[in-house]
């Protein structure tokens, strides 16, 4: 490998790769997630090894080492497939396929074998090192340490106006400005990017504190550090899904009523589009917490999908500008997923997220009876995921944002496992000591809602 083909990375970057790498394979497996946390929270997208015309990032290595050490510690065999596993596969595949046939060229394969690798590689990862909600918890303790340092240096950034994280590469030195507003981004690819990556720890880090007292010192300061870092990217997306998660953990005592409260939600959007003289999403357009906002863009890009479904609904779209979507930017998350791979590969990412759903309600439920504690968690993690959705209203995932994205996704798994695991041992007791008071009801609704 020549010189040029490694010019984006620095010695500072490869010190701190290397490092990570090294504590990947030799940590114990609780503590295994920790480097790719540093690696997240800390390193650019800029550092990468380019060779061949393919692009490694720091995060990319990290991943394939830490597929060898799963490999070689044989740490897959507990794993317990799940249909959210299955969901995971038929919705990268799908997307692989039509990406490329959409372009008919071997960069738009190479470019969805990137993907491919970075989605399963995160996920499972996550599957194979999390095994249970101690190491659910366990893994939330290490970002609320990490989130602190990262707020720190948004607040620097604030007060200077230049990115302390620009000397990795990938990010601009001076911190852009708009309309007077300083839009801080630290590592990230945007600064919207760094709001919905601070935004999604508020609710989980909710959960971590009403685990008990042992917990809430770490957690109100992982709390505070990614509310700081929501608010200093200066974009109304990422508080809207902090307020979203906040709104979801808040939920707790109606949680018994939520199949009404969607279905008024539904009631209230449908009376909405009959009154409004434009179409309901066109809400978007008024949410503007920061000044400069561009929530005008969100709506019309609804808009103009929905006029020209015909033209992307098979395999998706090579062009949205002309649309009139402004610059081509798919800035929602649902609608790349049919841009670049048709409404079944939109389908199949929707049903994840809506087995998620499905899977963290029915688990909240199951634990009925059992520990509060336990619930607390499933239900702030559902609320986690609800923040999530509505980040993926104003942006599209395209940095070390995935992270947070396949960390829930596996999270949602474990605690899924973690039901089954509860009623198979519930059914035990019940056959061996006769009828009980345990409230989980039997394996077989456990396999059809998780």
């Amino acid at each position: 490998m020549n010189v040029e083909q490694i010019s984006d990375l620095s010695v500072l970057g490869l010190v701190f790769a290397g490092c990570m790498a090294i504590l990947v394979l030799l940590l114990p497996r609780r503590w295994a997630p920790l480097p790719i946390v540093l690696m997240t929270c800390y390193m650019t997208f800029g550092q990468q090894v380019v060779a061949a015309g393919l692009h490694f990032t720091m995060l990319r290595l990290l991943v394939f080492v830490g597929c060898v050490r799963i490999v070689v510690r044989r740490e897959f065999r507990r794993l317990e497939w799940l249909s959210l596993d299955n969901l995971m596969v038929a919705w990268i595949l799908v997307g692989s396929v039509t990406y490329t046939l959409l372009w008919g060229n071997a960069e738009a394969l190479v470019n969805r074998l990137g993907w491919a690798y970075d989605a399963l590689g995160l996920y499972f990862i996550f599957r194979f090192l999390l095994r249970d909600l101690g190491d659910v918890r366990h893994v939330c303790r290490m970002f609320a340490v990490a989130l602190l340092p990262l707020a720190a240096a948004m607040v620097m950034e604030k007060l200077t106006g230049r990115n302390p994280f620009y000397v990795f590469g990938g990010v601009p030195e001076f911190t852009d400005v708009r309309e007077g507003v300083l839009r801080c981004q630290g590592p990230f690819g945007h600064p919207i990017l760094a709001g919905s990556f601070g935004a999604a720890w508020v609710p989980l880090l909710v959960g971590l504190w009403l685990q008990g007292r042992g917990q809430r010192s770490l957690a109100m300061l992982g709390i505070a550090s990614a509310g700081l870092i929501t608010v200093l990217a200066g974009s109304s997306g990422p508080v809207a899904a902090m307020g979203a998660g906040i709104l979801g953990c808040a939920m707790w005592p109606f949680r018994n009523s939520m199949k009404a409260a969607r279905w008024g939600v539904v009631v209230v959007l449908v009376f909405l589009q009959l009154v409004m003289k434009a179409p309901v999403w066109f809400l978007f357009a008024r949410v503007n917490i920061f000044s400069g906002s561009t929530g005008w863009h969100r709506a019309n890009l609804i808009d103009r999908t929905i006029a020209h479904f015909s033209d992307w609904w098979l395999l998706g779209a090579k062009d949205t500008m002309s649309w009139g979507v402004w610059a081509g930017d798919i800035t929602n998350q649902f609608i790349l997923q049919g841009v670049r791979g048709g409404i079944v590969t939109l389908i199949l990412f929707t049903s994840i997220v809506v087995i998620c759903f499905a899977t963290l309600g029915s688990a909240t439920r199951m634990m009925e009876g059992q520990s509060r504690r336990v619930q607390l968690l499933f239900w702030c993690t559902g609320a986690t995921l609800f923040a999530h959705v509505i980040s993926f209203m104003s942006v599209s995932y395209f940095d070390q944002n995935v992270v947070n994205w396949y960390l829930l996704l596996a999270v949602t798994a474990t605690m899924a496992t973690q039901c089954r695991r509860a009623v198979r041992e519930s059914s035990r007791k019940k056959s061996v000591d006769g009828p009980s008071k345990c409230a989980l009801p039997e394996a077989g609704y456990v396999e059809a809602h998780v």
